[in-house]
């Protein structure tokens, strides 16, 4: 049986140093002081699938449980959160700018996955220059152009992508942390961009409790 909290937000993740999904949603929650419950499954243990059986319909992280409601895939819920909480800046007010925000989050969402497969996030090592195939590459120049691009675009409005923290931010905040781990070379515009994701409080946070986790998963390991 799922359970749900009728009026309590409560978010379900994954381990902190491995699960870039599970960040997404966390993160944003975060930036707009979203109070919320965290229950967190370390992934691919024996009681893993009985644990995430409780809450998500997929078997898998995240998944937001609210009002009833049980939302899972990272974009689902914060375009759920978006639409919950409207007051605050998930998307940029501006319709062309939220749609650009939105079109790279998608595309975040649902590319990019030489990186994934061959730099899976890990907050607690350092790996320079592992993975780096021909096809990562061109995976990181699209990321990096997407940067520069929004940077240039947005650079008198803040510090993040559009200006302000949105959902795209969000979205990228993982590959921010892949970047790090795997000593990724990054032009100026991209390199600022990504010390300015780093600085956020909650990431700090998230990375500091990464650390401190004791799990180990092995085809997350060189």
């Amino acid at each position: 049986m799922i359970r749900i909290n009728m009026t309590q937000l409560r978010l379900v993740i994954g381990n902190k140093n491995y699960s870039s999904w599970s960040l997404r949603p966390w993160l944003a929650l975060k930036q707009f002081g979203v109070q919320f419950e965290e229950i967190r499954i370390p992934l691919y243990t024996p009681e893993t699938a009985s644990k995430l059986q409780e809450y998500s319909p997929s078997r898998k992280v995240p998944v937001l449980l609210h009002n009833h409601q049980i939302i899972w895939d990272s974009l689902a819920i914060c375009e759920y959160l978006a639409e919950e909480f409207p007051h605050l800046h998930w998307w940029p007010a501006d319709k062309t700018n939220r749609a650009l925000a939105r079109s790279i989050s998608a595309e975040m969402h649902s590319g990019f996955q030489n990186l994934r497969q061959n730099m899976p996030m890990n907050c607690r090592k350092k790996l320079p220059g592992k993975g780096l195939t021909p096809e990562v590459q061109k995976d990181i120049d699209r990321i990096t152009s997407i940067w520069q691009e929004f940077r240039q675009k947005f650079a008198t409005e803040g510090d993040m992508l559009l200006g302000k923290f949105t959902i795209a931010d969000a979205m990228y905040a993982p590959v921010v942390l892949r970047f790090i781990t795997y000593d990724v070379q990054l032009d100026s515009i991209s390199k600022k961009y990504a010390e300015a994701i780093l600085e956020l409080p909650a990431i700090q946070e998230w990375i500091q409790a990464a650390k401190n986790e004791t799990e180990v998963l092995s085809q997350y390991e060189f």
